[in-house]
Parts: structure tokens; C-alpha cells; sequence
């Protein structure tokens, strides 16, 4: 069966390697880039036409998705994707919150397959 991958699932799979090679500040971004990706196409399954620009609208997005799928991790998840990029981590603290990126691309993949109907 083939298996379809999301920007968010790509952008992880990368920082999976950068981490591999110990490059944490590119791994960061590139984790950053998953959750941002998530919280994209989670704001797109969910049609709450809102304008992402920004990473003000993006928050606000994060927000509105928290209640509509009625999970109150989802801005946890979100706080550790903003740390990635707003402080220079050590490689264990960038893996820790590897795994809050991860949690959230999850949810993405899992509303995706949703209207895909494969779910």
C-alpha cells in the first residue's frame, strides 16, 4: 500500500538526519518547520479560514485547532516547536521536544487520512 507523506513528515524525516549528525541548530529549524506544516494543514481539514502569515496567526490557529479537535496538548506541542527556534538547545533538549513536533505531525497525518476516507 503506498504510504503518502506530508511536508510535516518530510521536514521531521530531515531533522531526524541533522540530529544524527549532531546538527541541532538545523534540526531546530527543520522541526519547526513540521509543526508549522502541521498546524497548516490541520488549519486547512478544519477550514478555519484564517490568513497564516505570521507566527502570531499561527498561534491563533493552534488555538482554534486545540478546540475544535478538543485537545488541550496541541498548544504544548506548539510552545515546543517555538522554543526550537527561539533558544540554542543542547541535542538532548532538542530531542525531547523532537517528541512534542512528532505528537503533533501525528494528529496532522491522523485528520488527513480522516478526509482522505482511509481512516
Amino acid at each position: 500500500m503506498l504510504s503518502l507523506k506530508t511536508s510535516a513528515d518530510i521536514y521531521l524525516e530531515e531533522a531526524d538526519e541533522l540530529l544524527k549528525k549532531g546538527d541541532t541548530a538545523q534540526a531546530s529549524e527543520k522541526l519547526y518547520k513540521a509543526a508549522e506544516e502541521a498546524i497548516r494543514l490541520l488549519s486547512f481539514i478544519l477550514k478555519l479560514n484564517l490568513e497564516i502569515v505570521n507566527t502570531k496567526s499561527l498561534t491563533e490557529a493552534v488555538f482554534l485547532i486545540s478546540e475544535k479537535l478538543k485537545d488541550d496538548k496541541i498548544p504544548i506541542y506548539w510552545a515546543s516547536a517555538i522554543s526550537l527556534i527561539t533558544v540554542n538547545l543542547s541535542k538532548e533538549v532538542v530531542k525531547d521536544l523532537r517528541n512534542d513536533v512528532e505528537e503533533l505531525v501525528k494528529i496532522a497525518d491522523r485528520e488527513y487520512i480522516k478526509v482522505l476516507g482511509r481512516g
